[in-house]
């Protein structure tokens, strides 16, 4: 079995079956997801998804030292760039973020370091049974969104967030009757 909401269609069967709740380490993969995630807020993760290598393509393959370079001239190319989500603030927002994910990089060493030292470098793992189990938001995620913020991120609410910590694996919500709960977190021993 797996989480049912990874049910819908292929793409998402996937992403849910390869990358959701594997703990990631690579800063460039967390820069990329700390960017999809904002894009993706009021949409839905299918349509990040399937505009994933549009952004990759867009977004210099998610280098976050390319994106901090990003000029006026660029967001205006970004902004024609029919692969991904043309939303101005969004557009704007990932690349004022990949400066401050820079500086985030430079003050601990990198990011990786930075997010993970908010779970003691071990994934979060829970036990829920049923979608309905699954929060929207946690206290980790206030107190990652709240210093993401004070670093001056945007587009970093909790609820981003959450979904971040889901995705690069910080938290495991997998449900215990899904085949990657056991996979991850047998994985952890």
């Amino acid at each position: 079995m797996r989480c049912t909401w990874a049910e819908e269609d292929e793409l998402i069967l996937n992403y849910h079956d390869q990358e959701w709740g594997v703990p990631l380490h690579d800063d460039h993969k967390l820069f990329e997801f700390l960017v999809l995630e904002g894009a993706q807020a009021g949409l839905s993760w299918k349509t990040i998804l399937k505009r994933r290598e549009a952004y990759r393509r867009a977004y210099s393959n998610f280098d976050p030292a390319e994106v901090a370079k990003y000029d006026k001239k660029k967001i205006k190319d970004l902004l024609f760039d029919p692969g991904i989500i043309r939303n101005r603030k969004k557009i704007e927002s990932s690349i004022h973020n990949a400066r401050r994910f820079l500086e985030i990089q430079r003050e601990f060493g990198s990011f990786d370091h930075y997010l993970w030292g908010f779970v003691n470098n071990k994934p979060v793992v829970m036990a829920r049974k049923s979608l309905s189990e699954i929060p929207s938001k946690t206290e980790l995620s206030d107190l990652i969104s709240s210093d993401l913020k004070k670093r001056g991120f945007s587009f970093v609410g909790s609820t981003i967030i959450y979904a971040y910590l889901q995705a690069v694996g910080v938290v495991n919500d997998h449900l215990v009757t899904c085949f990657r709960y056991r996979q991850l977190t047998e994985g952890e021993k």
